[in-house]
This record gives structure tokens, sequence and C-alpha cells, in this order.
């Protein structure tokens, strides 16, 4: 009997742990339909610049970051507090494989870019074949339709890493945010008839973004802001290339340049049919937060600036 009950014991204890060892498992579901369990939540991530710019501020910070610029160039980072964290890598598709090893990761973080079908970095660094791939799982956020989808989509993997959501900074950041939505939701409302148009400055031709594949001229659409989409894509899926010679094939009333790099307007200005578009012409110009917003805070500034672009510009230029 006393043999009985001690197997009993046992047994309840064994099944206690197991539950315990369960419950204390992580999973993550991504875009790309890929499921990662691990037995523990990880506690050493590797993030791709953007990822760790959706982390970071709701309270998970990596081990190691890989960038696709220098880091002080990178404006997905700018502002961060990166104090401690390992930069792998400092260009697209590029890491230090020796230094990222050295962290021993239990999860790499990136995107997934479902118009091309790759995770941040490229197929080259982040495909099923790359030594980076070999070092830790990869996952992360789908970059889609939606930067404040995005945002939220950080929260729910932030939460799951054991983030604290109820922070007053963080409440004060999306606040925050709301605020310059309203505000850029009135400026366009004020100026029904205006168009933007968003494009990258190329030494070898003006592209023009589609507002498919990018979150952010989806929501500015959106919340009402008329932006143009160019009707010759190209097979990457989000731009259309023009030369510099057909520069005014649109012609928009706010141009929004691409301000990943600080050399845009000086490349753009520096082709003599730059002014060939009247907003050129006219100076209004302003920047375009291309593909990197990743937190509340950051898109409440770009917002601001944009917003002030609306006010200041003509909505009949085009005509």
């Amino acid at each position: 009997m006393i043999r009985t009950f001690s197997r009993l014991v046992l047994s309840a204890l064994f099944v206690s742990l197991s539950a315990a060892a369960f419950a204390a498992g992580w999973t993550y579901t991504d875009g790309s339909g890929q499921t990662v369990t691990l037995d523990a939540p990880p506690a050493r991530i590797i993030a791709s610049q953007d990822a760790a710019a959706g982390l970071i501020p709701l309270g998970i910070r990596p081990v190691g970051i890989y960038a696709d610029s220098p880091v002080a160039d990178a404006k997905a980072l700018q502002g961060l507090d990166l104090t401690g964290i390992t930069i792998i890598g400092e260009a697209w598709g590029e890491i230090d494989i020796e230094k990222a090893a050295a962290l021993e990761p239990d999860l790499i973080i990136a995107e997934y870019w479902p118009v091309s079908q790759e995770w941040s970095g490229g197929n080259k660094l982040t495909g099923p074949d790359s030594p980076f791939s070999t070092l830790a799982p990869i996952t992360g956020v789908t970059v889609g339709d939606s930067i404040i989808a995005v945002v939220e989509e950080y929260e729910e993997l932030a939460q799951s890493l054991g983030a604290d959501l109820a922070k007053p900074e963080i409440a004060a950041e999306k606040a925050r945010f709301e605020t310059s939505r309203e505000a850029f939701s009135a400026a366009v409302a004020d100026k029904p008839d205006l168009t933007a148009m968003a494009v990258f400055a190329g030494n070898d031709a003006l592209y023009v973004a589609t507002p498919v594949g990018s979150s952010e001229l989806s929501d500015f659409r959106a919340w009402g802001l008329d932006i143009i989409v160019p009707d010759a894509v190209d097979q990457h899926g989000y731009f259309e290339n023009i030369s510099w010679e057909n520069a005014d094939k649109y012609q928009p009333d706010l141009l929004m340049l691409d301000n990943r790099t600080s050399t845009q307007l000086q490349i753009a200005q520096a082709q003599p049919t730059w002014t060939l578009m009247k907003a050129a012409a006219a100076g209004a110009v302003t920047e375009w937060p291309a593909y990197w917003l990743r937190n509340y805070g950051a898109y409440a500034g770009a917002l601001d600036k944009l917003t002030a672009a609306i006010q200041a510009t003509d909505a009949d230029l085009s005509e």
C-alpha cells in the first residue's frame, strides 16, 4: 500500500513537472507558415535592424543586431539605446558569422517580406541553406499592408518573449502616435485634391514606389492621402523604374523622397530633368520614411513631418 501510494505520488509529480516543462516552452508561427517551437522562451536573440526597432521599445533587447547599412545611417535604429548589443553586420546580406556564432543565439528574429518571399537580409543570408540559419531558427513578423499591423504583431511577439506591455512609456508612445495620426488625417481632409508620389532617386533612374508592399504608403492611402500608383512595376514588385529623361511621366503635387540615405535630395537635384516635375521645381519635396518604421514613436515623428509638408503644399500644383 505504501509502495502504491509512493508510485502514485511520483507519477503525479512527474506529470506535474512535465506539464510545467511543456508550459515553459515557446511557439511562434510566422507569416511564411513556419512554426518554431523551443523548449523555453528564447533569451539570446539576434535581430535584424527592423526587428530590433520593433522589439527594443517594448523592452526586448537582442544580444546581436545585423543591419542593412552602417548602424549610424540605419534609420530604423536611430534614437534606440544599443548599449551592450553586438553588431554582427552593417551591409545588406552580410554578417560576421563568427561573431554571430559566438553570441550563441537561441533565436534569430527577422522579417518576412511576402512580395519578394524572403527574410531580412535576403535569401543568401537567411535562406535555409545559409550558415547563418544553422545557428538558430529564423522567424519573425510579416511585413504586410499596414505599419499598425506590423507594430501590433511585434507587441504579440514581445509579449510572448516576456515583455510587459502595460508600462506607461509604451502607452505614452501609442497616444503620441494617435495624436499625430489625427493631425495627418485632418491635413489630408483639408486638401482632398492633393496628390503625392513616393520615389527613390538613383543615379541611373527615378524609382517610383507602389503602395503595394509598402506598409506605410498603404497606411497613408487608407487615411486619405491620394498616392500615385505606378503602372509598370518591375519584377521585384516595389518600384517602377523610369529613366531620368522621362522623369515627368507622373505629376504629383507633393514628392516624398526616400529618406533611408542622406544623399537622396543631392542625387535628385543633380539630374537636369528633376525639375520637369512641377513639385520638384516648386520645392514641394518631403521625406518618405521608406520601409523602416517599426514602432509608434518613430511613426509619430514621421507623420508630423509629412503633415507639415501637406499643409504647406499647393494642392493645385499638378494641374
